[in-house]
């Protein structure tokens, strides 16, 4: 399996691409500039371990005809329309993961919400409706997914109105050692990626003693 990574040179691509190339699945990371995406993904194969599955760099348009199905979207906000208008015409056959998060620009302890009601609702505005956008991984720390010494320490709900798509990605991310449950259409997305400007807030708290906490699923201890 080759997946895509966009923004693969930001600090959550980096992290998933290590963790998927450590977990056997081979990444192409994808920029704007292709040099950039080639020297960022000879350090990233540096730093997972031997026996990892390959990472490359390409152009976005380039990682995104090389993936075999799976494209993930891991730019900033501001970015994220932009990077999906440069690439729609290459995603037929694709199913797009969408992990962004309409953060405010001068507060990222808030979301501001595009008029679609969340970015995954966004991009599958843009991409059109024979494109399956699923929203994912909107909840886990940069921080914790660049640190190969530590397991995620979060679930991971999964979103988007296809439901086979959407459990091709539950299967994906699990590869990474988590849990994923499945949060419904894309609508959900709306909550889901709003759960991160609290987590946000939390964990650079003074009030509490921990940083980069994500969030978990507990079953009632009766059952």
């Amino acid at each position: 399996m080759k997946i895509a990574v966009l923004g693969g040179t930001g600090p959550q691509g980096k992290g998933l691409a290590k963790r998927f190339a450590r977990a056997g699945v081979s990444v192409v990371v994808g920029s704007r500039s292709e040099p950039r995406a080639q020297a960022i993904a000879k350090e990233l194969s540096e730093e997972v371990p031997e026996g990892s599955a390959t990472i490359a760099g390409l152009s976005n348009a380039d990682a995104v005809r090389a993936s075999d199905e799976v494209v993930i979207l891991a730019v900033p906000w501001p970015g994220h329309n932009a990077t999906l208008n440069g690439i729609k015409d290459h995603m037929a056959g694709k199913i797009l993961v969408d992990i962004v998060v309409p953060l405010s620009e001068n507060d990222p302890k808030k979301v501001e919400m595009p008029p679609e009601g969340s970015a995954t609702e966004a991009a599958q505005a843009i991409l059109g409706p024979d494109v399956p956008v699923i929203g994912a991984l909107h909840n886990v720390s940069a921080h914790t997914l660049n640190d190969l010494n530590a397991a995620i320490n979060c679930d991971v709900l999964v979103c988007g109105n296809a439901l086979e798509p959407r459990k091709k990605v539950m299967a994906l991310v699990e590869k990474l050692g988590v849990t994923a449950y499945n949060a419904g259409g894309a609508q959900s997305a709306r909550c889901i990626e709003a759960i991160t400007s609290i987590l946000i807030r939390i964990n650079i708290s003074k009030a509490v003693p921990f940083t980069h906490a994500g969030i978990k699923i507990w079953a009632p201890d009766h059952l």
